[in-house]
């Protein structure tokens, strides 16, 4: 994340204008004229959305527009001078203070993206007041888009609707999740499209079409993917069916699934031969070094300052190992190669008390400003690092083909790019590092995680907790051993993870638990359907 002072005006201010194709479009598929006499656009830039209703249904809709960019403001009521339209010049979230009460058959716009880094410490108050008014916890951490979304879905007239721009984080991220419960509270029918391809040119944020109606019949949500704007036109919603909704707060993914495929998965979540992760372990982040590259440590570091007595051995990435099994040949293999290997680790005393050489490298960390950084700062000894353990297992946290899950059989630690995992009630690692490899628990992973533009799956510790794995029972420890060997070995040799995904799938879900093979397909089906969406993007 760039500073503020680094960061161009458009970016800090959530400053992306919709393009004129998408505008029209939406209101095309998801406008009827009927409906609309009063239009609410609450953050109108250019007046794009304006430009576009004018256009389609003529001047027979009142419009109130507002803008916090005067400049904008100024062209705008020149341009629609005794007019339908009314530009009010000002901030939002002021104007929705003063009008909560109003009510409009349609609100459409691109609400601003504004990070909560950016906000001041009054925008904060006010958007974590609109939270709290409609019943939701406060939070001064969400970006503005969230409150922007509530407070208007909140001034939606009885069959009216709501039509955004969003970020495609309102399908996944934990803090939405009471925005998406909300929505499925106030509208009977969400409209969802996404694109394949990123929207704006001037960010790498994933946006959809959020349109949200209250009908008098129930209908559900619905989610329609295309590969960008042009190929809009060619979308008919009567081919699209609806899903029922789902009372609980899950993220919106899982309906890219079909129906049948959002039931076995439901299915799983009441199958008392599976259990969550967090059902058999803690899953912490990894170390907060503060600064990664300079407490993780190289031969050739090693050797010019003679760090090891000062060590523990570090898994650094999960690129750095392709096995179910991270032992001290990988760690020595990663070495010889210039990985960086090993964490330094450095008691909490003052610095008088540490030999030459160590004190050379801490001289050397305040000279390049390592030393700076927040975390480092606030310690009392900037160098020495907290919450070093050893876990037993570990857990990638951002992701390409698939999340690992490592067994750590060298005493090694990570930073935070690897989740730290430790099993409880005398659990067999052994055992959840099987039972983890198999078509059920990935296509979780998928649904669990959440991606970005760039096509990278990332899992957070309590989402990995919410990966389901069969429960083993009859296996005794030496065929689990024979097993994980063997699986160890598959993807030691091999890229094509579904190779080790027929073998686990065959021994633990069909011979174990008695699952057939037509059913092991559809939980296939499900993770390389939803794998394959989020790769597409990072093309």
């Amino acid at each position: 994340m760039k500073l503020k002072e680094n960061s161009s005006y458009n970016k800090i201010h959530g400053i992306y204008y919709t393009p004129h194709k998408m505008a029209s479009e939406m209101i095309r598929l998801f406008v009827n004229q009927r409906d609309v006499t009063s239009v609410l656009e609450p953050s109108c830039g250019d007046g794009v959305f304006i430009q576009e209703i004018n256009k389609s249904f003529g001047e027979t809709a009142n419009i109130e527009a507002v803008e916090i960019e005067k400049k904008e403001t100024d062209k705008l009521q020149k341009k629609y001078a005794g007019s339908n339209v009314k530009i009010v010049n000002e901030d939002f979230f002021e104007y929705y203070s003063k009008n909560e009460k109003r009510k409009f058959n349609l609100i459409i716009g691109n609400p601003p993206y504004i990070r909560y880094q950016y906000l001041t410490a009054e925008q904060r108050t006010e958007l974590s007041h609109i939270l709290l008014k409609h019943n939701m916890k406060q939070n001064k951490l969400i970006n503005a888009w969230v409150a922007f979304t509530i407070a208007c879905a909140s001034m939606v007239a009885k069959e009216g609707a709501l039509a955004f721009v969003v970020p495609a984080e309102l399908l996944q991220v934990v803090y939405a999740r009471d925005l998406r419960k909300y929505l499925m509270a106030e509208f009977n029918e969400i409209n969802i499209v996404a694109f394949n391809e990123l929207t704006f040119d001037e960010i790498e944020q994933e946006v959809v079409l959020l349109v949200c109606r209250k009908t008098k019949d129930i209908k559900g949500m619905r989610i329609i993917q295309v590969a960008n704007v042009d190929e809009l036109k060619h979308i008919e919603l009567g081919k699209y069916p609806f899903h029922a909704y789902e009372d609980n707060t899950d993220k919106w993914t899982k309906y890219f699934n079909s129906s049948d495929e959002i039931e076995i998965l439901n299915s799983i979540k009441t199958d008392n031969r599976f259990q969550k992760l967090s059902d058999v372990s803690l899953i912490n982040v990894g170390i907060t070094t503060g600064n990664n590259n300079y407490f993780s440590i190289d031969k050739q570091t090693n050797q010019k300052y003679h760090l090891e007595d000062f060590c523990m051995p570090l898994l650094g990435k999960s690129c750095q190992v392709k096995s179910v099994l991270f032992e001290k040949k990988d760690l020595l293999s990663n070495y010889e190669k210039g990985k960086r290997s090993y964490l330094l680790v450095i008691d909490a005393q003052d610095r008088k008390y540490l030999p030459k050489n160590l004190i050379e490298y801490i001289e050397l960390g305040e000279s390049s400003g390592a030393n700076l950084g927040y975390k480092c700062s606030i310690r009392d000894y900037w160098y020495s690092v907290p919450s070093v353990w050893v876990p037993d297992a570990f857990f990638s946290r951002r992701n390409n083909l698939y999340p690992k899950l490592l067994l750590n059989k060298c005493s090694a630690v990570s930073t935070d790019t690897m989740h730290r995992m430790k099993f409880l009630n005398n659990t067999n690692p052994e055992k959840i590092a099987l039972s983890y490899y198999n078509s059920v628990s990935l296509a979780f992973t998928e649904v669990c995680g959440r991606s970005y533009g760039g096509g990278v799956l990332e899992i957070l510790p309590s989402e990995a907790g919410n990966i389901y794995v069969p429960i083993i029972e009859k296996i005794d420890d030496e065929m689990i051993r024979h097993h994980l060997k063997k699986i160890d070995e598959l993807i030691r040799k091999n890229d094509d993870i579904e190779v080790v995904l027929d073998y686990v799938d065959k021994i633990l879900l069909q011979d174990q638990l008695g699952m057939n093979e037509s059913e092991c397909k559809k939980y296939r089906n499900v993770w390389l359907n939803l794998r394959s969406r989020r790769l597409g993007r990072s093309k």
